[in-house]
């Protein structure tokens, strides 16, 4: 089984445990206090890449009832989860490595935790597909985890099932998003761990130039 298949099972196993543990964590909410002071158009577009359960959509629309968010994840329990707790939010199954099929056109574009688990070449085309679906002048919120993409690997959870992540320089990522003719507007760090292994978290906010 490949890496990307043991991480989608993962994901789509523990999408009940995620969602008790993560639907009210307040850690990220000065980040998304961020984008939503960013985006100052009433009535938004919003993609919303990786959306789990919908705890971000959940604090997005809570903040900005006006924004019009359509989220995705390939774990089909998780949007199932997402729909439940988003009433309203129009949330589907899609592998964002194939996102730049969408037609739509998007004010902004948020992603809370799915660089971690795209090698270099998805990474690339991620910040290609989010240049494409973007408006001039249009924000882009991402997080990665911080260090070298050498010693990517496997990595288990609280639940013992394992997902492989991968790991980034920062100066790596500016670098895509200035190819990608973003301007980078912030970066923001979080410590966190899983299972006792600590780490350093980056949240970028960029603006498509």
């Amino acid at each position: 089984m490949d890496r990307n298949q043991v991480t989608f099972e993962t994901w789509n196993k523990v999408a009940s445990l995620y969602h008790e543990k993560f639907m009210n964590l307040e850690q990220y909410n000065d980040s998304y206090d961020k984008f939503c002071e960013l985006v100052e158009k009433q009535g938004a577009a919003v993609f919303e890449v990786g959306c789990g359960p919908g705890n971000i959509t959940r604090y997005l629309m809570n903040k900005r009832p006006d924004f019009q968010i359509h989220a995705i994840d390939y774990a089909p329990k998780m949007v199932e989860l997402a729909r439940i707790n988003n009433p309203g939010v129009q949330c589907s199954i899609m592998d964002c490595r194939y996102m730049g099929e969408i037609q739509a056109i998007f004010d902004a574009v948020i992603s809370g935790f799915c660089i971690p688990y795209l090698s270099r070449e998805e990474t690339s085309g991620f910040f290609k597909d989010c240049a494409k679906l973007l408006l001039p002048e249009g924000v882009l919120y991402f997080s990665a985890i911080k260090g070298d993409y050498h010693t990517s690997g496997y990595m288990k959870g609280s639940s013992g099932d394992e997902a492989y992540v991968y790991y980034y320089d920062e100066d790596i990522l500016q670098a895509l998003l200035f190819e990608n003719r973003f301007s980078l507007l912030k970066v923001l760090y979080k410590n966190s761990n899983i299972n006792g292994r600590p780490f350093t978290e980056m949240i970028f906010i960029a603006r498509k130039n």
